[in-house]
């Protein structure tokens, strides 16, 4: 019973602990030496050909420390290590499922998601997406969000001019 609370807990903190390789990834890879690859993600729609864009290259820079965990965590004796490939397999579907899914709506599964919370992702994204360039971003992250965005885009932008 211990052993099945550990792998569960190593799943959970993993995928927790990929919010922040994520926003690491994105801030410093996505938006420095790789903005080759995500600089199409960042262009608007109207501008971009076919369904693909090169940012999903990025699909298979996290998928591989999965593969990886699990073939490791199964081949070996280091039986921890699928657990950590399962958690960070399960932040990609997070991801996927927020940011693909809902915020891009690249599939149309779901739409009417309403929430403070869905609304200060929204928000957050969009005003990341604001900038075209790689410089001067901001809300690198996807599930962890600023308090700032909780409020109404009217009322941000007005503290943001009185400072």
């Amino acid at each position: 019973m211990i052993q099945v609370l550990m792998y569960i807990g190593i799943t959970i903190l993993t995928v927790l602990v990929m919010e922040f390789v994520a926003w690491s990834a994105h801030k410093y890879l996505m938006h420095g030496w790789l903005w080759i690859w995500h600089e199409d993600h960042h262009k608007p729609h109207h501008e971009k050909e076919g369904f693909f864009e090169k940012n999903d290259l990025f699909f298979l820079v996290f998928a591989i420390p999965s593969a990886l965990s699990y073939i490791v965590g199964l081949a070996t004796p280091q039986r921890w290590l699928l657990f950590v490939g399962i958690g960070i397999s399960i932040y990609g579907l997070i991801y996927f499922l927020i940011h693909d899914v809902y915020i891009h709506q690249r599939f149309k599964w779901f739409r009417q998601l309403d929430s403070r919370y869905s609304r200060a992702i929204l928000r957050a994204h969009g005003s990341h997406h604001a900038k075209t360039h790689k410089e001067d971003g901001e809300s690198f992250g996807l599930l962890i969000v600023h308090p700032k965005y909780f409020k109404k885009r009217s009322e941000w932008n007005e503290k943001a001019k009185s400072e």
